[in-house]
């Protein structure tokens, strides 16, 4: 794998330059700003139903780095709405960067769990096919049932953990594949969230 196709970590900013790009550095005021920008990032793309519009905010971390979402969204817990999105966007780029390993763990974990196959609909596991079901994923947030869109990120990630499990080396990549099973209960929880109205 060349350098430039290596996942990428999200950088971390330094209050003094989160400060200098004008982002608030008052905890609450990240708190608000983090639910404020996912709400209204969820309602811009669901009240516009235009593919357009669509596209863009499923690739919206082409334009602004992950990095930038990271800031944003990732100190918020996991079954919120920025810490929903923040793991479905984070999902979109790790298989984007990676698409022949996100492919090869998913066809290994296939066998193992045939339901979240399924549910998760990569047919047939190849690095393509796993690329066009995270874009779908994350348009499903905004033109789609969200709920659904969920528990197909949440089924993809069980069936990945499940290969990383069985092809991956070492203790790495076993506590890599439980981060990936956290990853897809607290998915799980945000689509029984979200279909209570209370994924905020």
């Amino acid at each position: 794998m060349t350098e430039s196709h290596r996942p990428r970590r999200p950088s971390y900013r330094n209050p003094a330059a989160l400060e200098a790009l004008g982002v608030p550095s008052d905890p609450i005021a990240e708190l608000h700003a983090a639910h404020e920008t996912a709400a209204v990032l969820v309602h811009t793309g669901r009240a516009a139903h235009d593919p357009a519009v669509t596209a863009r905010l499923v690739a919206i971390v082409d334009d602004i780095g992950l990095g930038t979402l990271a800031d944003l969204w990732a100190s918020r817990p996991a079954r919120s709405l920025p810490g929903a999105l923040w793991r479905l966007y984070l999902l979109r780029e790790w298989v984007g960067t990676d698409p022949q390993g996100a492919a090869r763990e998913y066809a290994a974990g296939v066998r193992f769990t045939e339901p979240n196959h399924a549910v998760a609909g990569v047919d047939p596991p190849g690095p393509t096919e796993v690329r066009r079901v995270a874009d779908e994923i994350l348009r499903g947030v905004f033109d789609g049932d969200f709920a659904i869109a969920l528990e197909r990120a949440a089924a993809f990630c069980h069936v990945v953990a499940a290969g990383r499990a069985d092809v991956g080396e070492g203790t790495r990549e076993l506590v890599r594949a439980g981060r990936l099973q956290d990853m897809a209960a607290d998915l799980t929880a945000c689509a029984h969230l979200w279909r209570s109205d209370a994924l905020e």
